[in-house]
This record gives structure tokens, sequence and C-alpha cells, in this order.
């Protein structure tokens, strides 16, 4: 018999559209300038300048990067939702993505730009952003540790993981939310007006949150948000060992 689904999985999922809603809004003009070059380059005949050509070339990397976690995402969903909830599992990976999210910011170069990304370059993100399966990964984490050992500039790594975001959160949202609809309501543990109020939460703190760490990270390292993790996960753990929570 499957364990029982863990309803935090579904509610993250369907909340994270408000995230991702503030990622549209916030590079707006990024995306629509991506999807028309993309569109464009859909026909042969249409000639296209250098920026509408690297435009163009991001839409295909986002496509690239979205593969892994599409593939992964759906034929281990059952085990993902059912099989690695533990909290022993969640503490453990946040103090190891942590680290290794502070070992790649201090030792990557900062030389590559966005320009110069490669398709196999982006097929490491999308690998990254498939880590993220494991709960206790951030999946904006895991990419930018990527984009960090990988050599990209702080500011690249960060505007990549907003923008290959975008199909795995918004799938990944919808499809939890369509699950949703169909259950019945008296089984749901959240209810509709608290998903709604924590999607539009997230929508508010998203925006603000994208504004500062961009301007943030173009000056300083990732440092507060390693601390943060480890710390949350030693937290975590003790609080398991001294059998104040269980797991």
């Amino acid at each position: 018999m499957d364990k029982a689904q863990d309803p935090g999985a579904r509610f993250t999922a369907i909340t994270q559209i408000g995230t991702e809603l503030a990622v549209l809004i916030f590079f707006r003009k990024d995306i629509a300038a991506i999807v028309r070059a993309w569109l464009r380059s859909l026909r042969k005949s249409n000639v296209l300048n250098l920026q509408e050509k690297q435009s163009s070339r991001m839409g295909w990397l986002i496509i690239i990067g979205s593969i892994p976690i599409v593939v992964l995402g759906y034929f281990g969903r059952h085990f993902i939702e059912n099989d690695l909830r533990s909290l022993w599992l969640i503490g453990s990976v946040l103090i190891i993505f942590g680290v290794i999210l502070g070992i790649a910011d201090k030792f990557g170069s900062s030389q590559k730009t966005l320009a110069t990304l490669t398709n196999k370059h982006g097929l490491y993100y999308g690998l990254a952003q498939a880590m993220a399966l494991i709960p206790g990964v951030s999946r904006s984490g895991a990419t930018i540790a990527m984009g960090r050992a990988l050599g990209y500039s702080r500011e690249s790594a960060l505007r990549y993981s907003f923008l290959l975001a975008i199909p795995a959160v918004f799938g990944s949202g919808f499809y939890q939310l369509s699950q949703g609809l169909t259950e019945d309501v008296s089984t749901s543990v959240f209810s509709l007006a608290e998903t709604v109020a924590a999607t539009a939460i997230a929508f508010v703190v998203g925006y603000l949150v994208i504004a500062w760490l961009i301007k943030f990270v173009m000056t300083k390292s990732f440092m507060p948000f390693i601390i943060y993790r480890i710390g949350l996960g030693s937290t975590l753990l003790v609080l398991l060992a001294t059998g104040v929570i269980n797991s």
C-alpha cells in the first residue's frame, strides 16, 4: 500500500504559481523578446538580427534545460510525493546543498555571461534544476550553484535560474491545481481560500525579493542564503534527534 501523499507537496507547487507570476512581470521585456524571436526562428524565411538570434537561442536553451525536470518529475512523481518527504532527508539536504552552493560561489569564476551559454551547459542547468524534485533542494539554489561552478557570473546564473524556472514551476503548479480541483473538497487539508491567499502572498513577496536579490548579488555573495540553509538544516536535525518533532 502506498504511503499517504504529503499535502504540503501539492500546496507548495500550487502557491509557487504566484512566485512565477512575479517572475513573468519582472522579466516581461526579456520574456517577450525571447518568445517573439523564438517564434520567428521557426520560420526559415525570417532573417534575425544578432539580438534576436541571442533571444531565440535563449528560448531553445530554456526548452533544453526544462527537459530533465519534466521527464523525471512525471515518471517519478509518485516516488517523490510519497517517499521523499522525510524531515531527516530534508534537513540533511538543506545542509549538503548549502555547502555545495558555498563552494561553487566561492571558487567559481565569473567570466561567462548568458550570451556564451552553450547547449551542454543548458542541459547541466536542467539537471541541476531536476535535483529540486528532492525536498529540501532549492531549485534556484541548485541552478545557481551549477551556474557558478560552470563559471557564470552571479547575475547571469541568477537571471537564467529565474527564466529556466518558468516552464517547470508553471507546469507543476497547474498540474497539481488540476489534480486538486478534481478531489473531494472535504478531504483537502488546505481550503481554496487558504491556497489563494498563500499564492497571492507568494506573488508579492516574490516580486520584491527578485528586485532586491538581483541588486544584492551584483556586489555581494550568496553567503546569507548559505548560512540560512545550513542553520535551518542543523536546527531541524537537532529537533528530530532530541524528539521535539518527528519525521
